[in-house]
């Protein structure tokens, strides 16, 4: 009996564990929690805001002082298999874990939309998107829900409304079927610093609310 119950009563406190940080309970909405911190010189001009669509190209590292408050929710949204696309989920994991974000990840299938609404319904501060794959649909969903924000990192969605950030760099500008890139897709430039820094510097953006720009970054 004794043993039965020191069994239950470690159980119980794993139980206990499991549901707090990136555990939480996502069900009650909260306001999002302020960031940590402040963007550095060169991020962005500060006596000019950037307009909607607008691209900036921030100094290398002026992201690094700014960080979400811990606990901050973030659904990653991935399609597809290829390497730039594990490239950027490595990456967002690596982010999230050093930020200590509550991360929640949807893999979307052949049928992207509902996996969209799906991360919408579970009602993040921020999706981050990474596939090419995702662009096309996002393009379709994302101006009907304006107080949903997502940050597209290695892509960008054309014509973005205001809560739509995207962070760009040579070789990693798709902007959908049938338009036209920037830059030739190239996906040897979706190396482990490059997504590194493209999920960093595109959080900073949101979290400033330098939201519906595209970031370039083509110097780390």
């Amino acid at each position: 009996m004794l043993r039965a119950a020191a069994t239950l009563a470690v159980a119980a406190a794993f139980a206990t564990g499991c549901a707090s940080g990136t555990g939480a309970d996502w069900s009650q909405p909260r306001p999002i929690p302020s960031p940590v911190g402040t963007l550095g010189p060169g991020f962005v001009d500060p006596t000019s805001a950037p307009t909607p669509e607008a691209t900036i190209t921030p100094e290398p590292g002026s992201w690094n002082g700014i960080h979400p408050a811990k606990g901050y929710r973030v659904v990653l949204l991935t399609a597809g298999d290829d390497g730039p696309t594990k490239a950027l989920v490595t990456a967002i994991e690596g982010w999230a874990e050093d930020e200590h974000v509550d991360l929640r990840t949807v893999r979307a299938g052949s049928d992207v939309v509902p996996s969209i609404t799906k991360a919408i319904d579970m009602g993040p501060d921020l999706i981050v998107t990474a596939g090419n794959n995702l662009i096309d649909p996002l393009a379709l969903v994302t101006a009907s829900h304006l107080a949903q924000k997502f940050l597209v990192v290695g892509a960008e969605v054309a014509e973005p409304t205001h809560n739509v950030t995207a962070v760009d760099w040579s070789g990693a500008s798709f902007r959908g079927e049938g338009l036209g890139a920037s830059s030739t897709y190239d996906a040897t430039s979706f190396t482990p610093e490059r997504c590194a820094a493209a999920i960093r510097a595109g959080a900073a953006a949101v979290l400033t609310n330098l939201t519906g720009i595209v970031i370039w970054l083509d110097r780390l």
